[in-house]
């Protein structure tokens, strides 16, 4: 993720976040059943059904042929990125900022930590595999020059054929304590970071869970408002 995609993420997660103390400022319980209220609630609703097609076709190969035709992965998987956040945002406005029902509670809590999850998913976790593998690549080239220089040290008749074996011009001259205090550092760096990769794997275990309770949920929602009928009709 390039800086200017994490910009875009941090802003649009703390937007997102941001509408939840609104609750607090503003409510109207009728506009959830308004004309306004149930075109935000539909075209939510009709957005998490479309991504699903995501997870659909990662897993069956026979859809993944299908629509790879037309349509390229990272470009189902862009989609349904932004699309869950819009989802997000109509539910939320659709509400009205007013909870009548532990039903509703539950479904925008369960929504919000699905979109909370796949922000973690699809752009902070990657980012921290992929800065943890260049730190990887860093104590290795630090560990290589660390030795190389260790072993001319110990036989001066070696010292240029070694320095020419080093793997990069800029670390032959480097004092040797210097490489110790910098393969230190990276070593605390990696270990940092795998701390932080570990904390962010069980996400996407709830990210799953939590998409399956706000599937379930929004079913039983959906099919409560067809039961009890759409107050704007009336």
């Amino acid at each position: 993720m390039n800086r200017r995609e994490r910009l875009i993420a941090d802003i649009v997660l703390a937007a997102l976040l941001l509408l939840v103390p609104a609750f607090l400022l503003h409510s109207d319980g009728r506009f959830a059943g308004s004309l306004a209220g149930f075109v935000l609630g539909a075209g939510a609703a009709v957005l998490m059904v479309l991504l699903l097609v995501y997870p659909m076709t990662k897993y069956s190969l026979g859809l993944k042929t299908l629509v790879t035709r037309c349509v390229s992965m990272p470009t189902l998987l862009a989609f349904h990125a932004y699309a869950g956040i819009v989802a997000a945002f109509f539910a939320l406005l659709h509400t009205g900022h007013k909870f009548q029902s532990p039903l509703g509670i539950a479904l925008v809590t369960s929504m919000l930590i699905v979109v909370v999850t796949g922000f973690v998913g699809r752009y902070y976790l990657p980012q921290t595999a992929t800065e943890l593998r260049r730190q990887q690549s860093d104590l290795a080239t630090l560990r290589s020059a660390y030795e190389h220089t260790a072993a001319a040290l110990s036989s001066p008749d070696r010292m240029a054929h070694e320095e020419a074996a080093m793997p990069a011009p800029a670390l032959r001259n480097v004092p040797l304590l210097q490489l110790v205090d910098s393969i230190s550092d990276f070593e605390a760096a990696i270990g940092s970071s795998e701390t932080v990769k570990k904390i962010f794997m069980p996400w996407i275990g709830l990210h799953v869970v939590a998409a399956i309770v706000m599937y379930a949920l929004l079913a039983v929602h959906v099919a409560a408002e067809v039961y009890y009928g759409l107050r704007w009709l009336a």
